[in-house]
């Protein structure tokens, strides 16, 4: 009797140890869950991983005015990457944009907006990557100039440009217009692209949304303005582009937002996606004059005496040789409407910034019959040819007349490397001695303190 009731106690007891040890493998795998929904709603994989490489192990290169900053490895190998760090220190990395050692990070990682996300999602993210396999990568040494090269400068670029706040919802919105915001500006951070910035490189916060350009591409304009912005999209077209990367009428997402589009807005939920389609719609609108004014009914596609490019037969050549087969001679894709030129902001831009990298550097979709591609044609096609093929694009499908010279292209061959710095070094300049004035003066200020406080030497 004694021995079956000490086995029985046994039991009891090995039952409640191994309860607790399911429900807390059960809570670990649904934060895990929770944590890869955000990480790709935060876009993380785009930044720390080389196109065709491993996720997450870093090495991406972003090449700014002043130099080159590479991402570092977010897996959780200890010595290379995450592996070390805390739940605090991973948290005041996203909110502050400070390191594990205590050392300023570039704002190229876009804690400006990730200082929005709650502690919870912070750690959830932690989590999700902190299950992925550990991959031993050293992260590259940046290369940039100097003053931009000594990370204490970032403490004075926080002091104008973060605002160390988390997301507070509007209890005057409604909960998917919330949603939708802390989607657009914490989360997604999606002003880090598609907001102009000021000369210190921070949000031009006046301008919110208003479209900007970044690495030779044009972010466009996502404010409600009907002619530059999203103002006349319908909500089935914008949902569509943001989850799919097309939208009948609209064209397709080329660049770095079809890798936005295919590493984190199509894992977004459906509600999830409307709920950043009503925020949008909501913002007020924008305008400048290079936004480019869609044309969804140009001339040469209604009237068939129309003669687009006039005497651009260089253009009509080179579209007619390396474009028609796709996307063929009324702007409707061929193989796939992800090649739908008709009411792309692309062929309606008069710089043709995003059509130029396109023809240069070729184009992804992610369609439903798998990954497609457009090839490149920067080795094939002269600067020249490439500038002829863009006007007679955007006179044939936006019905207006461009300019786009062989020096335009030959600009964007070149990349950051035709970057006018003096305007950014003159400023940089002038903050770092502004900021050692600043410094200087907090100095004198102790040292005088200190004196003031010195208790008298007594007299004898």
């Amino acid at each position: 009797m004694k021995k079956l009731a000490v086995a029985a106690f046994a039991i009891v007891a090995g039952l409640c140890l191994v309860v607790p040890a399911v429900a807390q493998t059960a809570a670990n795998a649904d934060l895990i869950k929770r944590g890869e929904y955000l990480t790709h709603a935060a876009d993380c994989e785009a930044c720390h991983t080389v196109e065709g490489g491993k996720p997450y192990i870093g090495g991406r290169a972003f090449t700014l005015p002043f130099g080159v900053i590479f991402s570092p490895n977010i897996t959780p190998d200890v010595k290379t990457g995450i592996g070390s760090w805390s739940d605090d220190e991973f948290v005041r990395a996203l909110h502050q944009g400070i390191g594990k050692d205590g050392e300023h990070l570039y704002p190229a990682f876009p804690y400006a907006s990730y200082t929005g996300l709650s502690r919870d999602d912070a750690l959830a993210i932690k989590a999700y990557l902190f299950s992925l396999p550990a991959v031993k990568q050293e992260t590259k040494e940046n290369t940039l100039a100097f003053p931009f090269n000594q990370r204490w400068g970032m403490a004075f670029w926080n002091l104008v440009n973060l605002v160390d706040k988390r997301f507070s919802p509007d209890p005057k919105q409604s909960d998917d217009w919330n949603r939708g915001n802390y989607l657009a500006n914490a989360l997604g951070h999606c002003g880090e692209c598609h907001t102009p910035r000021t000369l210190s490189f921070g949000l031009d916060t006046s301008r919110p949304f208003a479209g900007a350009e970044i690495e030779g591409w044009r972010a466009y304009n996502l404010t409600s303005d009907k002619d530059r912005g999203l103002g006349s999209w319908t909500d089935a077209q914008l949902e569509s582009y943001l989850s799919t990367g097309h939208a009948e009428g609209r064209g397709a997402a080329a660049g770095p937002m079809e890798e936005v589009v295919r590493l984190s807005l199509s894992h977004l939920t459906q509600p999830d996606i409307h709920a950043l389609a009503e925020y949008l719609r909501s913002l007020a609108p924008q305008s400048a004059e290079h936004d480019p004014v869609v044309n969804t009914s140009p001339p040469a596609l209604q009237e068939t005496s129309y003669v687009p490019g006039g005497s651009n037969s260089l253009g009509k050549t080179v579209f007619e040789g390396s474009c028609a087969s796709c996307h063929g001679w009324d702007g409707v894709g061929i193989q796939t409407p992800h090649a739908d030129l008709k009411g792309s902001g692309a062929v309606n831009d008069l710089q043709a910034m995003n059509l130029i990298q396109v023809v240069l550097n070729g184009a992804s979709a992610n369609t439903a019959a798998g990954q497609m591609r457009m090839p490149a044609f920067g080795k094939s096609l002269s600067d020249a040819e490439v500038a002829a093929v863009a006007n007679y694009a955007i006179d044939r499908f936006g019905g207006q007349q461009a300019s786009v010279t062989p020096d335009d292209v030959g600009k964007a061959r070149l990349g950051p490397a035709a970057l006018d710095l003096k305007p950014y070094i003159n400023a940089a300049i002038v903050a770092a001695i502004v900021g050692f004035l600043v410094l200087a003066a907090l100095i004198a200020a102790w040292i005088a303190s200190r004196k003031s406080h010195r208790p008298a030497t007594e007299v004898s």
